[in-house]
C-alpha cells in the first residue's frame, strides 16, 4: 500500500506528524515520498533521513524545550541555535541526495514573493528555511534568495508531494481545524507560552506583535482550507491539535498520540485510496 505524504505546518502542533507516520507504518502503508512545510518540513526531513517515528519521538522527548529558543538578532524575536543543535542529532551534513526516500520542503522568497521548492543541497539548511516564521525566526539566506516559512503561501504542499511520486495517492496531513470548527478553539497566544519571551509579554509592542502573529495563523487556516479544496489530495488526515500554540511547551508523546488517533479515524479513506478503484480514479483525473 504505497502512498506519498504532504505534511503541513503548525509549530509545536507538528509533533502530531510523528504519530501519523508511526500509525501509517503500523497499518502497513509504505511511504514512498514526503513533502513538508514548516513543522511538517522538519518531520519530513528527519523521517526521510531514515529515522523511524518512535525513535524520533523518544529523542525529542528528552530535549529540554526551553533550550530550543534564544533571543534573536536582526529581524526576528527568537534565534534558532537550540533548534539547529537538536536537528543535528538527525541531520547534519546530509544532502537531499543522501535521503532514504524523495523529499521536498517549501519556503518563500521574500524578495520575489514566490514559493521555492527545496530538494537539492544541504537538508539542514532547507529545514531552517522552511521553519523561519516571519518576524519570529530569522530568514534563511539561500544563495541569492532570502527565505521564510513555506506556510506563508503553501501550508500543506499537496502538489509538491504529487510531483515526487506521480500516480500514487497523496495523503495530506493538516494541523488546522476544518472551517466549521474555527470558532470552537481560541487561537493560542504566542508570547506568554514561550518562557524566554515572558518578561516582555506585557509590553505594548509585544502584545501588538502577538495579535499580528495570531492573525497570521487565522489567515493560514483559510489558505490551507482553500488550497486543499483546489488541490484535492486523496485523503486528508486532521489531528486534533487546535488547542496547541505555535511555540507551546508540549508533551511530545502526547501530541504524537493525537496523530495515531487521526490515522485510525481516516483508515476507511486510506484503504479506499489505495485500492484498484482509487488507482483508476487517479488515472482518469491526472
Amino acid at each position: 500500500m504505497d502512498i506519498v505524504l504532504a505534511l503541513g505546518g503548525g509549530g509545536a502542533k507538528g509533533n502530531a506528524h510523528l504519530g501519523v507516520l508511526r500509525a501509517l507504518e503500523k497499518e502497513g502503508f509504505h511511504i514512498k515520498a514526503v513533502a513538508g512545510t514548516s513543522a511538517g518540513g522538519m518531520a519530513a526531513a528527519v523521517y526521510a533521513a531514515g529515522f523511524n517515528p518512535q525513535e524520533i519521538i523518544d529523542i525529542l522527548a528528552e530535549v529540554k524545550q526551553s533550550d530550543l529558543y534564544s533571543f534573536g538578532r536582526g529581524p526576528a524575536l527568537l534565534g534558532m541555535q537550540g533548534i539547529t543543535d537538536t536537528l543535528r542529532k538527525f541531520i547534519d551534513e546530509e544532502t537531499f541526495a543522501d535521503l532514504r526516500i524523495p523529499c521536498a520542503l517549501t519556503a518563500v522568497d521574500v524578495e520575489s514573493m514566490r514559493e521555492v521548492v527545496l530538494k537539492k543541497g544541504r537538508v539542514l539548511d532547507a529545514v531552517m528555511a522552511t521553519i523561519a516564521i516571519p518576524g519570529v525566526f530569522p530568514p534563511k539566506q539561500w544563495g541569492e534568495q532570502l527565505l521564510v516559512d513555506g506556510g506563508v503561501l503553501d501550508p500543506v504542499p499537496v502538489q509538491i508531494a504529487r510531483s515526487l511520486a506521480p500516480g500514487l495517492p497523496v495523503v495530506a496531513v493538516t494541523l488546522s481545524p476544518p472551517p466549521e470548527k474555527w470558532g470552537e478553539f481560541p487561537v493560542p497566544k504566542i508570547l506568554p507560552s514561550t518562557p524566554i519571551l515572558q518578561p516582555i509579554a506585557k509590553l505594548r509592542v509585544a502584545q501588538a506583535f502577538d495579535v499580528f502573529v495570531r492573525s497570521l495563523d487565522m489567515g493560514m487556516y483559510m489558505l490551507a482550507h482553500t488550497r486543499l479544496e483546489l488541490e484535492k489530495p486523496d485523503v486528508i488526515i486532521r489531528p486534533q491539535v487546535a488547542d496547541i500554540g505555535t511555540l507551546d511547551k508540549v508533551d511530545v508523546a502526547e501530541v504524537a498520540a493525537r496523530g495515531d488517533v487521526a490515522v485510525e479515524k481516516a483508515l476507511p479513506q486510506l484503504h479506499k485510496a489505495v485500492n484498484w478503484r482509487g488507482k483508476v480514479r487517479r488515472w482518469f483525473t491526472r
